[in-house]
C-alpha cells in the first residue's frame, strides 16, 4: 500500500477485503494440502479447516477495519457519490464469480461429484469474488472508471 495516509477510507478496506482474502485462501490451501500426502484430496479431511479459515477471515477483517477506522477517525464516515460508484461497480464485477462458482457447483452436485470438490469450488469462487472485486475497487480509485 504504497501511501496509506492519503487513501480514501473505501480503497483502504478494499485493500483489507483482498489482502484478507488471499492470505485466509492460502492458509487453507496449506493446510489441506499438507493434510494430503499420499492420500487422495476428495479424502482429506478438509471442513475443519475450511470452517476455520472463513471464520478466522471474517474476524481479521473486522478488526483490520476497526483498526483503520480508528486511524482514519477523520475520514472513517465519509462516503461521497463517486466511493458509493466505485463500491457498486467493484462488487458488481466481484459478484460475477459467485455466479459463476455457483453455477459450477451446480453442474458439479447434478454430476454427483463429491462433496470435496463442490465445497472447494464454492469456495474458491467466494474469494475470487473478494479478490477481483477489491482489485476492481483499487484500481477504480487509482485510474478512475468509466461510468455507464
Amino acid at each position: 500500500m504504497p501511501y496509506i495516509r492519503g487513501m480514501p477510507f473505501e480503497e483502504k478496506r478494499a485493500w483489507i477485503m483482498g489482502g484478507v482474502a488471499v492470505g485466509a485462501y492460502a492458509v487453507y490451501l496449506v493446510i489441506v494440502l499438507g493434510r494430503a500426502g499420499n492420500t487422495p484430496l476428495a479424502e482429506v479431511p478438509y471442513v475443519s479447516a475450511l470452517l476455520w479459515t472463513i471464520g478466522a477471515a471474517i474476524v481479521t477483517s473486522i478488526v483490520l477495519n476497526i483498526v483503520v477506522a480508528i486511524a482514519s477517525s477523520k475520514d472513517a464516515d465519509k462516503k461521497d457519490q463517486r466511493d458509493r460508484e466505485i463500491h457498486r461497480i467493484g462488487e458488481y464485477i466481484g459478484q460475477s464469480f459467485v455466479v459463476a462458482g455457483g453455477m459450477t457447483a451446480l453442474g458439479m452436485s447434478l454430476a454427483e461429484l463429491d462433496y470435496f470438490w463442490i465445497s472447494n469450488v464454492i469456495y474458491l469462487a467466494f474469494i475470487l469474488s473478494a479478490i477481483l472485486g477489491s482489485v476492481a475497487k483499487i484500481v477504480a480509485y487509482r485510474r478512475g472508471f468509466q461510468q455507464w
